[in-house]
């Protein structure tokens, strides 16, 4: 990709859309009535059954993942819209590195807002209203979540469904990034440079951040007891996993300052104090063995769990990231992206 990016053929990024952007289904939905709309002048798409529903549906708002368009996830939502009865709203945020941080948080943010406050014109049960999201779509999911436990002028959210999310930019060294740092479609480094990118910063940095040098030793003491190996269960430790070793570590402040976005509660909200996620509601979070983030989901598992919220894990032992891309193409998708996906909507039926 950089070699393309180098000889002026396309962006990393145009070209990351390209593959996997993917083609929208040529046959219409008999079941959904699906609609091109704007929430509080966000492009949403809305999934919903034509049949009459005999009492109020749930709402989920689906925020996904990557640089890539929402087309992407076309049956994605399709599937969960028909399986759930449920009333699908894909957002279709403000994509980077075009638009700057953090305008991808408050585009979700808005348009979740703008869904709650009128949930009776879909028939939506406001008590009943999901957050769903994949890879940073969880991410985001997460941030907001956060955001809204304090407005008392809005209902509540009823569960947070997190896909393979990656919630934290303090440690790079986890066990699943040392793991997983050379499977596709996710490189270790390719985390840290794709960050970057979103957050328009240089990505000659990239292996100063991957040795952890922009975290200032307060901080890394701080949230040691949040972000660990220490915390991960030792049976995910087994295949491959060195832990580091100190002398390897060590601060550099210009880095720090060139990267400090990355370690906001909002980029990094596995940061979020315990006042805030004890607030949280039910969680289902969804982990692949064969991806980089995998421990930030089982990180974010013992912190919701330790703060009394209930969780419901589903962890894929074939998945990779990003393997929901590829749902719904036949031949080329992956046998994994359909339990994700049946397992996914078990949680939302229960709902």
């Amino acid at each position: 990709i950089q070699i393309l990016e180098k000889l002026g053929i396309c962006r990393d990024i145009s070209f990351l859309r390209f593959m996997l952007d993917g083609i929208p289904p040529l046959w219409r939905d008999s079941k959904l009535l699906i609609r091109d709309l704007k929430f509080a002048e966000v492009p949403v798409r809305v999934y919903q059954a034509k049949a009459p529903s005999v009492g109020q549906r749930r709402g989920v708002l689906y925020f996904h993942g990557g640089f890539l368009f929402s087309d992407a996830f076309e049956r994605v939502c399709r599937y969960i819209a028909r399986e759930t009865d449920a009333v699908v709203v894909s957002v279709g945020y403000r994509l980077a590195p075009e638009y700057l941080y953090p305008s991808q948080y408050w585009d979700c943010l808005n348009a979740t807002i703008h869904f709650m406050r009128k949930v009776e014109d879909y028939q939506v049960d406001p008590a009943r209203i999901i957050l769903c999201g994949d890879s940073c779509g969880a991410n985001f999911a997460t941030a907001i979540c956060q955001i809204l436990v304090s407005r008392t002028d809005l209902p509540k959210i009823r569960a947070q469904v997190l896909i393979y999310p990656g919630l934290q930019g303090l440690d790079f060294y986890l066990p699943s990034y040392q793991q997983n740092r050379s499977v596709p479609i996710l490189f270790r480094d390719r985390v840290v440079y794709f960050c970057l990118r979103y957050l328009s910063k240089d990505t000659s940095v990239v292996e100063d951040v991957l040795k952890s040098s922009h975290v200032p030793e307060d901080m890394k003491l701080k949230y040691k007891k949040w972000i660990s190996a220490d915390n991960i269960p030792e049976e995910f430790k087994i295949r491959g996993y060195k832990p580091q070793k100190p002398p390897s570590y060590k601060y550099k402040h210009d880095v720090h300052e060139v990267i400090k976005q990355m370690l906001e509660v909002m980029f990094s909200p596995l940061l979020a104090e315990d006042a805030i996620v004890s607030q949280l509601p039910e969680s289902y979070i969804l982990t692949c063995e064969f991806d980089v983030l995998r421990d930030d989901g089982l990180l974010y598992k013992k912190r919701l769990e330790d703060n009394g919220v209930r969780v419901s894990w589903y962890h894929n032992e074939d998945g990779f990231h990003g393997v929901l891309t590829l749902f719904g193409y036949g031949i080329f998708s992956f046998p994994s992206a359909k339990k994700i996906l049946d397992n996914t909507v078990n949680f939302i039926k229960k709902l």
